[in-house]
């Protein structure tokens, strides 16, 4: 069923000016001027094909076909304000949608979680290792990437991406290369993976060495299952936390990103 296009704003001025018996009094509580609140009205008239409001020596007066519809639309109004409020629901919900990267997880992001939960004991966590998954389809609140900046979505940058060449002690110098972070030219390539924690798996077995991002490889440097090779190298590229703006919005959100250091 198509349903007809409401003036909704002019509705909305209607309903003051109906409750004020007052353009002045309706354009206050607005903050419009009052020959904006009239011409609201006339214009609402001119498509209603009916004359709301009659001025009369005791003031402005509803007509009988002005009063009809009143509450009707402060009924509608009303659910319309409901409906929001259900919208909104999700600001307080304690439920968390979160996609990263499994090996940025389980090196950075875990323990902050578990931190931020001892704070918050009622929040539940929902993770997928998808971090490019769509915000929609997953009804995601927030995702971790490795990226150059959030681009069209809301972000803040968790931590920085400079990348470190690191291998197991006593490792080959060949090379294991993946999309984000390729090996040296030239290099004697071994071993061609997909993604960040196939590359630090191979690197901790011994197969070979690597670019990884530090955050990454902080832990095995310092016990010693990993070396560092040279020095690190900056890079544009970084782990941000991204979301859409409606998500960024929500309260729970703002909680979580403020708590991470946003």
């Amino acid at each position: 069923m198509k349903r007809t296009h409401l003036p909704l704003n002019a509705l909305r001025v209607y309903d003051a000016a109906a409750r004020h018996l007052s353009f002045t009094r309706a354009a206050d509580e607005l903050a419009v001027t009052p020959a904006a609140v009239g011409q609201q009205i006339r214009a609402l008239e001119d498509v209603l094909g009916v004359v709301l409001f009659r001025r009369t020596s005791k003031g402005l007066q509803l007509t009988d076909e002005g009063e009809a519809g009143l509450d009707l639309l402060r009924e509608g109004f009303l659910r319309f304000e409901e409906s929001v409020q259900a919208m909104q629901a999700g600001q307080a919900s304690s439920n968390y949608a979160i996609a990263a990267p499994r090996e940025f997880y389980a090196q950075w992001l875990a323990p902050r979680l578990a931190e931020f939960q001892r704070a918050n004991p009622d929040i539940t966590v929902q993770l997928t290792a998808d971090e490019n998954a769509d915000f929609t389809e997953a009804n995601l609140d927030l995702a971790v990437r490795l990226i150059d900046g959030p681009e069209n979505l809301e972000g803040t940058k968790l931590v920085g991406g400079c990348k470190v060449c690191v291998a197991a002690p006593g490792a080959p110098e060949s090379w294991i290369s993946w999309p984000t972070y390729e090996a040296p030219e030239k290099a004697r390539v071994v071993l061609q993976v997909g993604n960040a924690g196939q590359v630090l798996s191979s690197a901790l077995a011994g197969i070979g060495r690597a670019w990884l991002p530090m955050p990454l490889v902080e832990e095995h440097l310092a016990n010693g299952r990993l070396e560092q090779i040279g020095e690190p190298e900056d890079c544009r590229r970084a782990y941000w936390l991204v979301a859409p703006r409606p998500q960024w919005r929500q309260k729970k959100v703002k909680a979580l990103v403020e708590f991470l250091g946003g």
